[in-house]
């Protein structure tokens, strides 16, 4: 489904990607991992239409989409969201939903004062996805709650919820887990399970807690140093001496043998 060619992104003299190739298949939950500052998030901004690459080329089913704004990306399908959840705090968790839809009849001034049966319609369909999605999630406890009165898990769900909204193809995680609970956790985790097996979701998401990747992911990608280092399953990327040096500064060959 996504298809990456070396691409690179250079910041002044400095490259976050330098010639990085990969393939995201589609319906798969694919795992990107490597030790802060291995360019992972820069990656996901350059895809996303956040950077515009230095070099290289990005494609989705085929087209080339490389430097499309990120507008332009969300009509193709291809979403993301961020380790700091952007939501509207001043508005509920329904309206936060609401929101998403692009083109929305109420949105248009002609519309409001001349149409207002096509808008309660429109908003009345949009509702009931929301409420849809509301209840997929489990938080319907907090559908009338402020957003910015969430916790950081309940936001990360809502911003799942978001992506829901629209017809995804594939939905960029960034730290999906990070500052959340382990309870809220697994919520998110059998969310994105359920997405991709009843609903065909293609997801990447990159993320620091083994455990929760290894449930998810398959394959795993790992990056150092701006480009891709390995890819395979958990368990091969567990085992592989260049992902151990590239997180630990060493290799399982130069650990000291403790004798009998």
């Amino acid at each position: 489904m996504i298809k990456v060619e070396n691409l690179a992104k250079r910041f002044g003299g400095f490259y976050a990607v330098n010639n990085a190739s990969l393939e995201i298949a589609k319906g798969s939950i694919t795992g990107l991992i490597g030790p802060n500052g291995a360019g992972k998030t820069t990656l996901f901004n350059v895809i996303a239409g956040v950077h515009q690459p230095s070099a290289g080329r990005v494609l989705l089913d085929g087209e080339d989409i490389t430097g499309l704004p990120p507008h332009s990306l969300f009509d193709r399908g291809l979403l993301r969201t961020f380790q700091i959840a952007h939501e509207f705090s001043t508005m509920t968790v329904r309206e936060n939903l609401m929101m998403v839809p692009p083109d929305q009849a109420g949105e248009r001034l002609w519309d409001a004062w001349f149409k207002p049966a096509l808008v309660r319609s429109q908003e009345a369909e949009i509702r009931k996805k929301a409420d849809e999605v509301i209840e997929f999630l489990e938080i319907s406890h907090v559908a009338d709650e402020l957003a910015g009165n969430l916790s950081g898990g309940q936001k990360k769900l809502l911003e799942l919820g978001r992506t829901m909204m629209v017809d995804a193809k594939i939905v960029f995680l960034d730290e999906v887990g990070a500052g959340v609970n382990r309870t809220l956790l697994n919520t998110i985790g059998d969310a994105i399970l359920r997405l991709n097996k009843e609903r065909g979701y293609t997801f990447c998401m990159i993320e620091h807690d083994m455990d929760f990747i290894g449930r998810l992911c398959d394959p795993v990608i790992v990056m150092a140093e701006g480009t891709v280092l390995a890819e395979g399953s958990i368990d091969e990327i567990k085992a592989n001496e260049q992902v151990i040096e590239a997180y630990l500064g060493t290799g399982l060959k130069n650990k000291p043998q403790v004798s009998a």
